[in-house]
Parts: structure tokens; sequence; C-alpha cells
């Protein structure tokens, strides 16, 4: 019998919240479901709505009965605001969070390199925003109790995953017992321990490194901005580096790289924490201010990842599908992105519209997202953390330059998360125009915000469908392209046609953007009328033309969607 923890947990700025468990007794009818979401983190929740944005059914299942512990995932990138935008909660991120863009990195009290993210107004969304996840699951929990298409299951926990060609067994337990699950489809979002992962006997592929890191919340006033602080091979914790990032509710994030050896547990200690922070204080001029520990734990850098996401009817996201280093924003950030890649396609599997096979894009996708992501995480983890003498030797070097030398200083650079471009995907159009042109978002590239009025930006005009912006200084879109658009949408494909350009609407299309500064057009490199881009669900580009012909068009969504029937 399950019997999660009852008592709200215990926090200095966050009340939690413990809810009802389900419980099979209470709730007796059909136990069998199109999409059972097995994990109520961010990316679980985030894929739930996904999905019943697109109008599919989803139970999701979740082991505790409350939201997490403690701040974890703090930093969220502006691509990742743009996913949370797409699900229904950004506005309350933003309303919340503490926005950022410059990243700083000291050495012997100097500072030797200061990043700046790019920034200007096409973007609803800072680079970055500090918020600690608590109030982000809150927030999803929140909208998922809301939608009417999601069932959420406090206090089920996955005992036994069993699978056959048609669907997926589950054997849940609860505080009064066990009751079987079955589902079509099973998305397995339990993070980094992932039950599912261990039941299925799946393995991680990469590296682990050796470096450990004590990560402290505490409650104090700084008179620091909310900025990046990076601080390497400190006096009191020399050869390490140690990172600050400023929370909102007063808490500030303080991680410390311990010597090699030191026991985790002992690290924890009262004392232990106390002398590090208070050392931490002193050497950046702060000693003396009283500060409240929130919250610690202790981690180490991983860049592992599952080879594919995708075992029959189990689909992996998430730090369930791969583990990466924190260094860099990437864990979080890289499961959103997971999310909202395989939310439509299995939404359209679901419907019948695709046939499974379009799953395995998923994970062909995001599978090459991982292993770049790991490749670049491990230069910075290899920075933070050397993992031998040679690698020490040379970043000790780089620290000693950059006093003196600006050539050496970029080598400090975080290699903050980005969204991966899938330049390669087999979703890609090989019958458009992308080599035509000069600007714009290419192919597999995330889209493009820009903004169209004063609080109005394109990505506002975008959900969970297939969006073909049509750049046009006709009055009607072309009856060619209406038919195939009708042809798609017969078949079941979610498409919306979206005209560019004037003040005047495009007949036909079902909404029209008013870009009579041209800018849309200049960002999106298009300098002729009857330019296109086809943006996925996911809005990532599979096709742009110079000029869009009705057959290409149907080849880029049969190729892009496999659509059957076509």
């Amino acid at each position: 019998m399950h019997l999660p923890h009852a008592e709200p947990r215990s926090s200095i700025y966050y009340r939690y919240q413990v809810f009802e468990p389900w419980l099979p007794s209470q709730h007796a009818g059909q136990q069998s479901h199109r999409v059972v979401v097995a994990g109520a983190g961010p990316i679980g929740l985030v894929t739930a709505l996904a999905l019943a944005h697109q109008g599919v059914p989803c139970v999701v299942i979740e082991s505790e009965r409350q939201v997490c512990e403690g701040s974890r995932a703090i930093v969220f990138t502006r691509r990742s605001m743009e996913i949370l935008q797409q699900v229904g909660v950004a506005a309350e991120v933003s309303a919340h969070g503490l926005p950022w863009r410059f990243g700083n990195s000291f050495y012997r009290g100097e500072r030797v390199f200061r990043m700046e993210a790019p920034h200007d107004p096409d973007d609803r969304f800072f680079p970055m925003i500090n918020l600690q996840q608590q109030f982000l699951e809150q927030y999803l929990v929140d909208a998922a109790r809301q939608h009417p298409l999601i069932d959420l299951r406090w206090g089920n926990r996955v005992m036994a995953v069993a699978q056959d060609a048609q669907s997926a067994s589950l054997e849940v337990d609860t505080p009064e017992g066990p009751y079987t699950l079955r589902a079509d489809w099973l998305v397995a979002a339990d993070g980094a321990r992932s039950a599912i992962r261990s039941l299925m006997e799946l393995k991680l592929e990469g590296a682990s490194y050796e470096g450990r890191f004590v990560i402290a919340d505490i409650r104090i006033d700084l008179p620091l901005p909310t900025e990046r602080l990076a601080y390497f091979d400190p006096d009191w914790n020399p050869g390490n580096t140690i990172l600050m990032h400023r929370e909102p509710h007063g808490i500030w994030r303080v991680d410390y790289q311990l010597p090699p050896g030191e026991d985790p547990e002992d690290a924890l200690k009262p004392a232990s924490l106390k002398a590090r922070i208070d050392a931490q204080l002193a050497m950046i001029g702060h000693a003396g201010v009283p500060w409240e520990m929130d919250w610690c734990s202790v981690y180490s850098a991983r860049a592992l990842t599952l080879p594919d996401y995708v075992h029959g009817r189990v689909l992996f996201v998430g730090d369930a599908a791969h583990l990466l280093p924190i260094f860099g924003v990437r864990g979080a950030n890289t499961g959103f992105q997971d999310a909202q890649g395989l939310a439509w396609r299995l939404a359209l599997v679901v419907k019948g519209v695709s046939p499974e096979k379009l799953l395995n894009t998923y994970s062909s996708e995001r599978v090459a997202a991982a292993r770049e992501i790991i490749d670049e995480a491990g230069k910075s983890t290899r920075f933070m953390t050397p993992p031998t003498r040679g690698f020490r030797l040379l970043r000790d070097a780089v620290l000693s330059l950059s006093l003196s030398e600006a050539f050496v200083r970029p080598l400090y650079h975080w290699r903050t998360s980005r969204p991966h471009e899938y330049t390669h995907s087999p979703a890609n159009s090989a019958d458009d125009d992308n080599a035509s042109f000069n600007a714009g978002p290419g192919h597999g590239a995330p889209p493009r915000n820009v903004q169209m009025a004063a609080d109005d930006y394109l990505l506002d005009h975008l959900a969970h469908h297939f969006a073909l912006l049509y750049f046009t200084d006709a009055d009607a879109m072309p009856e060619d392209v209406l038919a195939t658009v009708r042809e798609a949408r017969d078949l079941g494909l979610p498409l919306r046609v979206v005209a560019v350009g004037g003040a005047a609407p495009v007949s036909d299309a079902d909404e029209t953007l008013n870009d009579a500064s041209g800018h849309l057009r200049e960002r999106y490199g298009v300098s002729t009328s009857g330019a296109a881009y086809l943006l996925r669900p996911d809005h990532h580009v599979c096709a742009r033309w110079t000029h869009l012909e009705a057959t290409r068009l149907r080849a880029a969504l049969v190729n892009a969607a496999s659509l059957q029937g076509a």
C-alpha cells in the first residue's frame, strides 16, 4: 500500500498544499484510456496540457500528493516561456518571476567575463526568468485541474509496466491498495529516478562527472542584481566553483562545489552549510548579513541519454529520457522542448490522422538534441569541474590568463541552453525553397517572434496547429492553395492559414496580420508576394517558399505529418 507524505512540506516562502489522493474505490468505471502520463512535474504537466489543448484526454498519475520539495529548477529560458505560453501559464510566470539577461564570472575578486544574452523589441520574453519550481508546478497544476480532458491522480505510484502491440498496462498502487490502469500510450515523465525506465531495464548512455555541488536556498537581503554570478577558485574553496542566483521572495540560490571525496551527508550538516555560506558571503563583501536556510541538496553533473525515446507503447520525456548538467540551465528547459515535440505527434497518432511511425521522428529529433546538448554541456562541465589533472591545468591557465588577456575570457561562457534546430529532420520538406532565403528561420528552426503592435506578437496568433504563414499583397488567398488546405483538414490535420498582408483582411484566410510596415516580412526574409512558411504545431519551420505552389504545400504537409490517405 502506497502512503505518500501527507503533511505539508516545510518552506519559509512557499505554502504547500496536500491534495486528496485518487482512490480506485471512489472512481469505479473505465480503467482504459488513450494516454496516461506518469509524473506531474513540469514536463509531465506540460505534455498533458499540450495534449488536452489538442483534444486528447489523458490521465496524469503522480506518486506524491503535493508539488516538488525545494526550488529545484529555477531558470527558464525564452523558448521555455514561449512553450509555457502555448499551454497557458506564461502570464503567471511573468507576473511572479525575475527576468534577466546578464551573467558574470569572477576570479580573484575581478570580473573577468560578462555574458549578455540578446534581447530586442521583437522578444515578448526576456532571455531568462528566475522562478522556483514549486510555483511553476502550482500554475501548471491549476491549469490541469481546470481542463476537462485531464484527470489528475495524486498519490498513485507505478509499480509494474507491461505492454503489447496495442497498449500498455500499469499496476498502480494507492493509499488503499493497487489497481490496474491500461492506456493506448504511456508517457514516462517520472523524472531522473524514473521508475518506468528502471522497470523496463533501459540504460542511459553517456558520462557522469565526479564533481558534486551543494544547492542551498537561503533567505537573505543582498543588494545585488538579478544576474548569474559565478566565482572561480575562491580562497575559501580552492580549485572549485560557486554559483549564485537571485530568486523571488527574497531567496538566493547558492551552489558550491565540494572538494573531492567529501561525503554528501557531511556536506549537508548545518555546521558545514553555515561555514561555507558565511565564507561565500564574506568573500563578496556581505559578511555578517543574517540569513535563513530553506532547502538544500547535493547533485552531481551527468550527461546521459536513452538512445531511443520510443519503446513500443511507452514514450519518454524530460529527465526520464535524459540527464543533463544544470550548467547552462538545460534540465527543465530541454524537457519542455521534449514535451512540445512529442505532444503534437502523439495527438495526430491518437486521432488516427497519422501512423505510429510519426513518433519515430520525435525520438530522432530529441535524441539528436540531447546529444548536442551533452556535447556543449560537457565543455561547460569540464570547465566548472575539471575531470582530470590535464583539464584542471588547462582551466587554471585560463583563469590566470583571464586577469590580463581578454582573448581567453570567452572560455568562461556557459553556453546557455537554446532551442534545438532540427536542420536535418525528416519532417523538413526536401522540395521547397529553403536554400533561396537569405534571412529568416530555416529548416527545423524555432520561430522568430515579431512584435506586431504594442502588446501583440506573432506567437500570440499561433497555437497547437500547423500554421501556414502566407505573405501577400492580394486581397484573397489563391484558390488552389485553399483547396489543398481543405484537403488536409478533411484528413484531420489541424491547419490554420494566417495571411500576412496590410490593414485589410485577406479573403478566406483564417486571420490576417497587419504588416503594412513590412517588419515581419523583413524578419522572415520575404521580399515577394506569394511567399510562405509552414510551421509545425510546435512552431518549428518545416518548409518555406519564395512563391507557394499548392502541389508543394501538399507534399510538405504529407511529409511533416505522415498523412494517411493522402
